[in-house]
């Protein structure tokens, strides 16, 4: 199986490697997911019902309340969190923030059609500023 390199902006520090989640909205994290489960609880979210946990997030960005870095980092400590998260667009802070303070690997501005990925492994390298699809 061939391994796709595609370059990025380095967001939070860090390597993991896991199956992918996509979503083409961006996420409201305060009132969009369960900081206790991991789970998208919006119903109008594209991801609805599906658990973010230990998955590798791929997303648009944020939305909604700064507070949403702060749930960000209740899933960390709830063991709900994503391994690592790839925003597609420009990170927002409320993102940058959430992954820098519950040490989740992120990169930004990944030039990556969605449809390219279904459920293949992903390593995000927050480190040097890659993924690799799988």
């Amino acid at each position: 199986m061939e391994v796709v390199r595609i370059p990025g902006r380095i967001v939070s520090k860090g390597v993991a490697t896991g199956p992918a989640l996509v979503s083409r909205q961006r996420i409201s994290f305060l009132g969009a997911v369960d900081p206790k489960t991991g789970v998208i609880v919006d119903r109008s979210h594209d991801l609805y019902g599906q658990s973010i946990s230990n998955r590798i997030l791929i997303f648009p960005g944020g939305k909604g309340s700064t507070v949403g870095s702060y749930v960000i980092y209740q899933l960390k400590l709830h063991a709900k969190s994503p391994l690592a998260m790839v925003i597609t667009n420009r990170v927002d802070t409320m993102v940058a923030v959430g992954a820098i303070i519950a040490e989740i690997p992120a990169v930004e501005s990944i030039e990556l059609n969605p449809d390219r990925i279904r459920n293949e492994e992903v390593l995000v390298n927050g480190t040097e500023g890659y993924i690799e699809l799988r």
